[in-house]
């Protein structure tokens, strides 16, 4: 049997945020397991090692959208594209009539549309789902009055499920920031339907600060610990899902 090389770098880019990798790696003492990951300068912006919290996110946000929701179909935008399996995870939902995916970074989309990441065809291949390239917190905050459908400015979503910076407090760009205060879950609110959900994923714990300003912003909010096994440590690994949810 020919052995695999330990490192492959499938692409690489340089972006305005550093320079982007796409690598596929083979860890040897699991046994010789290929794994994705995705490198943004120092950071490691996702691996297909750990995705057990991204899926969980599409699963507890739309969970409870479909719960609240009067509307029986759910029309949901993810921001951050990464690997794909919070997207993937989202068109798992049968009530899910359209997905759009918002990712800044276009190298990224384009993986997924030339198939050198394993769930590229699956969302590229599904009618529900639409790749976006754009900013998710300019689109959010709307501040040249778009939001998240250009065809539609004032389109409202059953859920919006935000997987990009590590944590509200651990930003991959600072200007980032102002989404995560109340100012700016306010507008972000403004793009959903009564009732309607924003999720967050964190790779950290319940923080304090940002769950006070999600309960001023919106009618309900909870935060899930979630656990997942870490085999490269083998530990028991922790991350948070927030969910909050509008006013009917």
């Amino acid at each position: 049997m020919p052995i695999k090389p330990q490192f492959q770098e499938l692409d690489y880019r340089k972006t305005d945020l550093g320079e982007l990798i796409l690598r596929r790696r083979t860890i040897l003492s699991l046994d010789n397991l290929e794994v994705y990951e995705i490198i943004l300068g120092d950071a490691f912006l996702m691996s297909s090692l750990f995705t057990v919290v991204e899926e969980e996110l599409s699963r507890i946000g739309l969970a409870a959208a479909s719960a609240a929701s009067p509307y029986g179909t759910l029309d949901v935008v993810v921001g951050g594209l990464g690997l794909g399996y919070t997207a993937v995870a989202a068109l798992e939902n049968p009530a899910v009539k359209s997905l759009r995916v918002v990712d800044y970074l276009e190298p990224v989309i384009e993986w997924h549309r030339e198939g050198l990441v394993p769930l590229g065809k699956t969302l590229t291949g599904d009618s529900r789902c639409e790749l976006v390239h754009g900013d998710f917190f300019e689109l959010a905050l709307k501040d040249k009055g778009i939001g998240f459908d250009s065809s539609d400015p004032n389109r409202k979503f059953h859920a919006i499920l935000l997987d990009i910076d590590h944590s509200p407090d651990n930003l991959l760009h600072e200007t980032n920031a102002a989404f995560y205060r109340t100012e700016g879950l306010q507008k972000l609110k403004q793009q959903l339907h009564p009732e309607g959900v924003f999720g967050l994923w964190s790779d950290a714990p319940p923080e304090a600060n940002f769950m006070d300003s999600l309960a001023e912003t919106f009618a309900t909010c909870e935060s899930h610990v979630v656990e997942f096994y870490n085999p490269l440590q083998d530990i028991t690994s922790r991350s948070t899902v927030y969910i909050a949810t509008k006013e009917g």
